[in-house]
């Protein structure tokens, strides 16, 4: 027998305890709005953890064909195999494995034993201490090097970061300011951002403390949750010239929805080793003109995420739920 075959096999037990450790690293990831769009079941005899969308989750307005959805549980599944890699077993991974289950988005199998790599380890620690920081970053800009470094981490899930140029960046931040525009003119879109932010949250959504300060030029490059959740009003100054990335995929069909979450987080865990703190800005994602993001002619045509990247002050964590509210 093989060395291969050998690690396929399954192992012994997994303890229930170890599976809520397992989940308790997946639901670290982020989500838009913080939502959690996901749920998890253990298979036992197969030693399979099925990762599906959480419909009640899903955001009707402000994502309306589930994009985001699969985004966020795509980072939770790169969380799920970081830890399972480093729990010692080894994760095999299926992308919608039944096509009569829509919600059944991944299955992770717990193979047999496996020596965790270095990078696993590394990345897997960083899970914890990983945050979204909405709040303005310094004029010192992110070096080259980790720059190239973030872009590897994309490219090793299928997908690749573009680096926009000063002039691309304002017109990213412009496509980006009336994409708001437009989408804070529905009343159903502003519903649903003050049931997702605002006030005091213990286990979802995004709270006061992590909301983003207003800028008084009106030209903070993060979302301005404000008019549909007012909050106290804190002013701070952002920086000028923000260092923006876009993550994109080949295509824009659901497997690449999924490999762009991996790729989001293996970025952002990356970014987090490195000091470097991010927050997304996917407004012009969320609007029927989202083609203007595009960078032609690369091979990666469908833009998934647009990251604000720089060094920050350290800003509270998002809360999460508990493992037994998602671990069904």
């Amino acid at each position: 027998m093989s060395h291969a075959q050998q690690r396929d096999e399954p192992a012994g037990h997994v303890p229930l305890s170890t599976v809520h450790e397992l989940v308790a690293a997946a639901i670290l990831a982020p989500s838009m709005h913080n939502t959690q769009p996901w749920r998890f079941h253990y298979e036992p005899a197969s030693q399979t953890i099925e990762l599906s969308a959480d419909p009640v989750r899903m955001l009707r307005f402000g994502d309306p064909d589930g994009r985001a959805v699969h985004i966020a549980c795509g980072a939770a599944l790169l969380n799920l195999r970081l830890a399972v890699a480093v729990a010692g077993r080894q994760p095999v991974v299926r992308l919608l494995p039944d096509g009569t289950q829509p919600l059944l988005l991944a299955t992770v199998r717990l193979a047999g034993p496996a020596q965790p790599q270095p990078d696993e380890v590394e990345l897997h620690g960083a899970i914890a201490l990983r945050r979204t920081n909405r709040s303005p970053f310094s004029g010192r800009p992110v070096p080259p090097g980790i720059l190239a470094e973030l872009g590897e981490a994309a490219q090793r899930e299928g997908a690749a970061l573009h680096w926009p140029d000063r002039v691309e960046t304002i017109r990213l931040l412009h496509l980006a300011r009336e994409a708001e525009r437009q989408l804070m003119a529905q009343p159903g879109y502003r519903a649903e951002l003050a049931r997702w932010a605002g006030g005091l949250r213990d286990q979802d959504g995004i709270p006061d403390a992590v909301l983003a300060p207003h800028d008084p030029t009106g030209m903070a490059p993060v979302r301005d949750f404000a008019a549909a959740a007012p909050a106290p009003v804190r002013y701070a100054w952002f920086e000028d010239r923000p260092q923006l990335a876009v993550l994109a995929t080949p295509s824009g069909d659901r497997p690449d929805w999924l490999r762009a979450g991996q790729a989001l987080q293996r970025v952002l865990l990356t970014a987090t080793l490195r000091g470097i703190a991010g927050s997304p800005l996917t407004q012009p994602l969320e609007t029927p003109d989202a083609w203007l993001v595009r960078e032609p002619g690369t091979g990666f045509d469908y833009p998934q995420m647009i990251l604000r990247l720089g060094y920050g002050l350290p800003v509270p964590a998002s809360p999460r739920r508990p493992v037994s509210d998602v671990l069904l």
